[in-house]
């Protein structure tokens, strides 16, 4: 008769058993890897360049875009920051009139059926079409810029938010009923709660459109002066056929899209780590 096979104990298991990446390991990776692709890209690009002698006027190489970036840096730099003015403002008034608004369709279905049908009619609208009538309309350059920005802006977070506070848990808002919960005890004790990830995955999606309205608005509205933004230096470079410093105004818009994006993950990471299962590490 064949003898049991012996189990071993569980410390010789996990000895044993291949040890698993740390989150140190995944952190450095995430950033190592973008890294040598943008390495490699650098590198291809200047290679390219200069193999086959292409003129700045045409396509620049990346060292004279960082050295045209670095010369132009008190044109350019300005110009950003009223970009980032105004696109971090029309955010900042989607999230509160956004999240505002939400809230009030959830608690009253007449406001959801008389309002939530023109929010979808102002967002479908291409706001390349809407830009000149509110230029029209508003005499302030930069308060039509950022009603531009604020119109995009708003309605993915008042979509998210009103989804996420109305898919909570139906057996938990039947015990809240059981106990007696009034509709605001409920709305502050569960709903907003519930609608936190979808809040924050509006505000993922209203930032990066924050950035982008405010340049299209800006791309619109050509006004030039100590108050404009990127985007007209952006046309201006491409009048003149300064390709290089059209080139280094691109990358800031990017490298601010970038930061918009990581601010915002940041901030539904911070919130979200310590019970939802979207930013939870899986135990293995």
């Amino acid at each position: 008769m064949a003898l049991p096979e012996t189990v071993a104990p569980a410390s010789d298991r996990a000895a044993r058993a291949p040890a698993e990446p740390g989150p140190w390991r995944d952190r450095l990776l995430r950033v190592l890897v973008p890294l040598a692709i943008l390495v490699l890209v650098v590198l291809v690009w200047d290679w390219y360049v200069r193999a086959y002698a292409i003129r700045p006027f045409i396509l620049p190489g990346p060292f004279l875009v960082a050295e045209t970036l670095v010369k132009d840096w008190g044109t350019l730099s300005g110009a950003l920051f009223v970009t980032i003015r105004i696109t971090f403002t029309a955010l900042f008034l989607a999230l509160v009139g956004g999240t505002l608004l939400a809230i009030l369709l959830v608690q009253s279905k007449i406001v959801e059926l008389a309002l939530f049908p023109y929010a979808v009619v102002l967002q479908v609208t291409p706001i390349v079409a809407i830009a000149p009538l509110i230029l029209i309309y508003v005499p302030d350059t930069q308060a039509a810029v950022l009603l531009c920005a604020f119109i995009v802006t708003f309605f993915p977070i008042l979509s998210n938010t009103t989804q996420g506070l109305k898919s909570v848990d139906h057996n938990l808002l039947n015990l809240f009923e059981l106990y007696g919960a009034s509709r605001w005890q409920t709305l502050l004790l569960l709903k907003i709660p519930a609608a936190q990830p979808y809040f924050f995955a509006g505000l993922k999606i209203g930032g990066g459109l924050a950035l982008i309205a405010a340049v299209v608005a800006e791309f619109a509205a050509g006004s030039a002066g100590a108050g404009s933004g990127l985007a007209f230096r952006i046309l201006e470079s491409q009048y003149r056929l300064n390709i290089p410093r059209l080139f280094a105004g691109l990358i800031l818009l990017s490298a601010t899209g970038v930061v918009i994006f990581w601010m915002t993950s940041l901030a539904s990471h911070l919130a979200l780590r310590r019970w939802h299962e979207s930013a939870l590490t899986r135990e293995t």
